[in-house]
């Protein structure tokens, strides 16, 4: 029997699948650490990890698979990988990484981005990268040419998490346009490196890696990684892609008009287009799709909000490590709009959806003689569904058809007050299906070595769990619980996009 690895280097653990070819089905799993990797934080607003730890938890998650399900090296036909997006590692000739990976929620590069965007013009950089530079990993790397010259004058190549990962397992420096695009080095009018904002930004072209293809075989596992992974020596790497571009792969979301939705760490939506479109105040991002061809662009339109299950496991240490499954019981017995208690559910890092303003975290309308600890979880996942909503709406008004959203059966989509508040003040459809991103980047291998013979070939197996559609009774309930949220966030937040009518009320 021959099966697929995916690995998903994750902020909080490492996660990896195996996937049977013969069936399409994930046959064992494995996540490490236990406990969520630390972020450090050394300064408000910054965020930073150590690239060698996910290696190491790369290490620990294949052992615990081997110990699960006893397969043999070279029953592994190809391995695929995804990653949290936006990062920067630095890498030295010998190979050796420089300083801590500044991961995404860092936020210490934004004024560099936004002075970016002002000196070569907002129509051009929407025109051409179709982003802000905001806090992207371009402007993390002139952070680091500006405050660490010293460490700026030993990099080889930069890397995006995942590319780090390949590098582990293969010795080679590579990354994709689709990652390149991620860290605003794309220009999509030219379809080449964006050289105007390196040059703007002194930054040369010589530290970008070699590109290879999304879907093609990479490289191969060296003995070396071999050795500590337990793999067989020459295993193809054939797939790598940015968490939010894998999730939707893994959804089989390819296609114009498709959407998908995460909810672990950070809340995302992501829909596919086959043409540019950008926000003019790049509250939402665009990059190249896992399936782009210059023939047949495919570009992924982005929300992402930080503080989504960032703020879940907050509450949950907060409550004395509560299972999850009980936080979400709890939170049911609270009624909608938990009462007029309310949650901007903000505090990890500058959030694109506020304009790449740092935000806190506010808790409003508290009463302590009618709220309890289930009014507290219900308004923090209201909360989380009500950004999500907003900058969905975003989205929508670039143009985006959003009627039906497919999500993983994971994070918080487990719980049925996230469920039910994001179909109804959404007004859409939900399906879930029993997949997730490790499981994503096994199916990607096998389209990059050829088990597959397209992306859209690669989905047996995958399965629709679970189709929750909107209520109307519900909708109008949901509807006020949201203008409230929305008042108070106009309120508490200023931003020019708050005051924009038609971007902020959700379609009923």
């Amino acid at each position: 029997m021959q099966y697929l690895l995916g690995y998903d280097i994750g902020s909080s653990s490492i996660k990896a699948s195996l996937l049977s070819i013969g069936t399409g089905q994930c046959v064992a799993a494995a996540i490490s650490p236990k406990k969520e990797m630390e972020i450090t934080v050394a300064r408000e607003g910054w965020a930073e990890q150590h690239p060698e730890r996910w290696w190491q938890e790369v290490v620990n998650a294949t052992a615990q698979l081997k110990a699960e399900y006893g397969f043999e090296p070279d029953q592994v036909a190809g391995i695929g990988i995804t990653y949290q997006m936006h990062g920067l590692v630095l890498i030295d000739k010998g190979g050796q990484v420089l300083r801590p990976a500044i991961i995404w929620c860092d936020s210490r590069a934004v004024e560099l981005g936004n002075q970016a965007f002002a000196d070569l013009g907002e129509e051009y950089c929407l025109g051409n990268f179709l982003n802000s530079p905001g806090n992207f990993t371009a402007s993390k790397l002139k952070w680091v040419q500006e405050n660490e010259p010293e460490i700026y004058a030993r990099i080889h190549k930069i890397q995006l998490p995942g590319d780090y990962i390949a590098f582990k397992l293969t010795g080679r420096l590579q990354t994709t346009v689709s990652g390149l695009s991620e860290g605003v080095f794309w220009n999509f009018k030219e379809q080449a490196i964006a050289q105007e904002l390196l040059d703007y930004y002194g930054i040369s072209a010589d530290l970008l890696p070699e590109v290879v293809d999304t879907f093609s075989v990479q490289g191969q596992v060296s003995s070396e990684a071999a050795l500590q992974l337990g793999l067989a020596s020459g295993t193809p790497i054939s797939y790598r892609a940015g968490d939010q571009p894998n999730n939707a792969f893994s959804l089989n979301v390819l296609q114009p008009g498709e959407i998908a939705a995460t909810a672990g760490t950070s809340g995302v939506v992501y829909g596919i287009t086959d043409a540019p479109a950008s926000d003019s105040q790049s509250r939402v991002n665009a990059f190249v799709h896992v399936n782009h061809t210059p023939a047949q662009p495919r570009n992924g339109v982005l929300m992402c909000m930080n503080g989504t299950g960032i703020l879940n496991s907050w509450l949950r240490k907060i409550v004395g490590e509560m299972p999850y499954d009980q936080m979400n019981r709890l939170a049911a017995q609270a009624p909608i709009g938990a009462e007029g208690l309310l949650f901007l559910p903000f505090g990890n890092g500058a959030e694109r959806i506020l304009e790449n303003r740092p935000a806190d975290a506010e808790l409003l309308g508290l009463n302590f003689n009618v709220h309890s600890l289930a009014h507290l979880l219900r308004a923090a996942q209201e909360g989380i569904v009500f950004a999500l909503i907003y900058g969905l709406n975003i989205m929508r008004s670039m143009g985006v058809q959003v009627k039906t959203v497919r999500a993983g059966n994971a994070n918080m989509f487990l719980s049925p007050v996230f469920r039910e508040a994001f179909v109804n003040c959404g007004n859409l459809t939900l399906e879930l299906y029993n997949t997730d991103a490790a499981q994503g980047a096994a199916r990607g291998a096998g389209v990059g070595v050829g088990i597959f013979a397209s992306p859209a070939e690669a989905f047996g197996g995958l399965e629709c769990i679970l189709t929750l559609a909107p209520a109307p009774e519900l909708q109008i309930r949901y509807q006020a619980a949201y203008a409230r949220w929305h008042q108070a966030l106009t309120l508490q937040i200023p931003t020019t996009s708050t005051t924009t009518s038609h971007v902020t009320q959700p379609a009923f």
